[in-house]
């Protein structure tokens, strides 16, 4: 199946030249200089507080109830009473759990961890979670990472006679929980300055506050810290750029054998080591212990101070890693079979009884970004359905959860990730209200595909030292994202298939000068490129580094016909049809088969309710990804042209989109009568 890896529109933001300048002469490379000016940034000062690592660290006790939070805590290890540390099974939740178990240890603290299991708890508190610990002797349990909607769970503690100390960072509801402190950045009655810590960041911060030195702690747990900020997509801004910073050089130099063996068994070269290394080498693994069900293989990576035990566990998690893979593809394929074929819908929603719960997430978050629409996948037992949801286009999912609780039993997270329960009865009418409230956000024009780029540059900035001094950008990730650039007018000088067929090494030329280029999950088919046509080219810069040398290449994030060029062979050969100057070799080309008419005339079919807006290369990408058959934009225009001839629809240009409608009433029709298709069949002959 071919996946779309196109945007509807490019959204370039081009800086403001005095910026550039300002910046250049305060010591900023001149690509550096574009893309912060790009970002709003205008002078040194700016970029200072923008790029800075060595922002101070806020005060614990500027959290709500920090103070009450850590007098309970210090009260428990003083009398000698047992203490769980109670999280998620996610990283951020992993390396939170981890981090405060390790530092109450370290000071002389009677502590457990517990980390519920995904299939047989699920997420959060839970009354079994509780029973368990109550019979340990727990007097306190401290959460991270979860807890603050927990209300009856709390109610629960309370009736056992034990304490309970929140500490959290998802979004809270009206009504907290019962607890001697609920300390959560979110809390309305909350004075933080720094929203956005993830959940290992507000362990961190207890942990801080107990010891009255933040910087100590933070030496000591900065790569845990980092680890779960950047697993968690936390934005790199504030105190979050600091932990990730001080992180990634800890993690270069870490003293803990589970995370070398790990990093050593999944190839991740300390020397290269950054935000976008954890994200896709180290988070997977980590999360594919809570994920397929063997949590504690993660727990014990963190903790264990034995270096062979460490690599037996890390070979574990990457055993783990490539079974989750599997099941991920099996349950991916399932899900798309049950899509209705050629329909974009406002959201979707699905369900099954043999998905893996553990794994759901992964394939919302997939579906979600290649059909452009929130996605929720439900994991039904009986009468009853466990969801994950991930969210696209900037719909919030907290929100809209929050509005339609009626309808579910629980729920919880964030804007871009939640997760509640539901039963079986009630998911038909929250897919169409949850539909509903999609469609609500998305009533503007403004496409859903939409590729913001820092700036559009000339040849000259892309070269390996410009590519170097980027790094100043570093960490990048939420927040700071890596540079994207666009580069306009190039040439498409050779096409080469890597990777079993399923991605594009791509030769580009602009003058004398090329570049080379890769484009993942693409084909010349999807991209619709071939060689000679010009284009312009959305990317990451990146150095390739092969055999000692190095080299300028493109990381390709989309591809499109160039605003410079006249127009690609196929649409030449349209616009020669328009003109009835046709040659017969073009009107070959151009002349659509029954099937091709057939494959267009469904898509339009199933998606024009009322109509269809799309840019045409758009429009020609998503037949292609829906059909999986070849068609370039000079045939799709035919195809409408066609139809519109023989009165089965209507066009109309509105600037850079077209719109659609079909006819009402019969849609057969002799398509051989169509004037366009006589003028082709006439310069085919000729």
């Amino acid at each position: 199946m071919c996946i779309e890896v196109k945007y509807g529109i490019w959204n370039v933001t081009q800086p403001e030249m005095g910026s550039v300048n300002a910046l250049v002469s305060c010591g900023y490379s001149p690509l550096s200089a574009m893309i912060l000016a790009s970002r709003g940034i205008h002078n040194q000062a700016e970029a200072t507080n923008y790029l800075s690592c060595n922002t101070p660290l806020l005060d614990p006790f500027l959290m709500t109830d920090m103070d009450l939070a850590a007098g309970r805590v210090g009260l428990a290890m003083s009398r000698g009473e047992k203490i769980a540390v109670f999280g998620d099974y996610d990283v951020d939740g992993i390396t939170a759990t981890c981090l405060l178990t390790d530092f109450l240890r370290r000071h002389g603290a009677d502590v457990v961890s517990y980390i519920p299991g995904r299939l047989e708890e699920g997420y959060g508190l839970n009354p079994i979670a509780i029973d368990y610990l109550h019979g340990l002797g727990v007097k306190l349990i401290i959460t991270v990472d979860c807890g603050i909607t927990a209300v009856a769970e709390a109610e629960l503690c309370r009736e056992k006679g034990m304490d309970l100390v929140i500490t959290d960072h998802h979004e809270c509801k009206e009504v907290l929980p019962y607890a001697v402190a609920v300390v959560d950045p979110h809390r309305p009655d909350g004075g933080y300055p720094h929203k956005n810590l993830s959940g290992v960041g507000v362990a961190f911060k207890l942990a801080a506050a107990l010891a009255g030195d933040q910087e100590e702690v933070l030496k000591e747990y900065a790569d845990m810290v980092c680890l779960g900020t950047v697993a968690d997509v936390m934005p790199l801004q504030g105190e979050n750029r600091v932990f990730v910073s001080q992180g990634l050089e800890s993690l270069r130099n870490t003293k803990r054998p589970g995370i070398a063996a790990l990093m050593a068994e999944s190839g991740c070269a300390s020397d290269n080591l950054s935000a976008s290394t954890i994200g896709f080498m180290l988070a997977p693994r980590i999360n594919a212990a809570g994920r397929m069900g063997q949590i504690d293989l993660a727990i014990e990576l963190f903790l264990t101070e034995d270096p062979e035990q460490a690599v037996q566990l890390a070979r574990g998690l990457c055993e783990l890693n490539r079974q989750r893979q599997s099941v991920e593809s099996e349950i991916y394929d399932q899900a798309v079979s049950m899509l209705p074929q050629g329909q974009t819908p406002e959201a979707i929603v699905l369900a099954d009884e043999s998905w893996h719960q553990g794994v759901v997430g992964i394939v919302s978050s997939r579906i979600a970004e290649e059909y452009s629409c929130p996605t929720f996948l439900i994991c039904l037992d009986g009468e009853h359905g466990k969801a994950s949801s991930r969210s696209y286009g900037g719909f919030n999912l907290f929100s809209a959860l929050t509005t339609l609780a009626p309808l579910l039993e629980s729920y919880g997270g964030h804007e871009l990730a939640a997760g509640f329960t539901i039963s079986r009865s009630q998911i038909p009418e929250f897919r169409r209200q949850i539909c509903r409230l999609a469609g609500e956000y998305y009533c503007d024009d403004t496409p859903r595909t939409v590729l913001e780029a820092d700036c559009t540059i000339t040849p000259e900035l892309l070269t390996t030292s410009g590519i170097d001094s980027l790094s100043v950008l570093e960490p990048c990730g939420n927040g700071c994202p890596k540079p994207v650039l666009t580069m306009n007018g190039l040439t498409v000088d050779r096409i080469n298939m890597v990777g079993n067929g399923r991605h594009m090494r791509l030769r580009l030329r602009h003058g004398r000068n090329t570049v080379n280029a890769i484009y993942f999950s693409a084909t010349p088919e999807t991209a619709s490129i071939q060689p000679g046509d010009l284009v312009d080219v959305a990317f990451h810069p990146q150095v390739n580094e092969f055999r000692g040398e190095r080299s300028v290449q493109m990381n390709v994030l989309d591809i499109r016909p160039s605003c410079a060029a006249p127009c690609s062979a196929d649409t030449a050969a349209y616009h020669a049809l328009q003109e009835d100057r046709i040659s017969p070799e073009d009107a070959a080309a151009l002349l659509p088969d029954r099937t091709m008419l057939s494959i267009v005339w469904r898509y339009l079919a199933a998606n024009s309710a009322p109509e269809i807006q799309e840019t045409p290369i758009c429009l020609c990408r998503k037949i292609v990804r829906w059909s999986n058959q070849p068609l370039n934009l000079g045939q799709l225009m035919t195809c409408l042209d066609i139809f519109r001839d023989v009165g089965l629809l209507t066009t109309v240009r509105m600037h850079k989109y077209l719109s659609i409608r079909l006819t009402p009433g019969d849609t057969k029709a002799d398509l051989n009568a169509s004037r366009t298709m006589q003028q082709l069949l006439r310069a085919k002959e000729s």
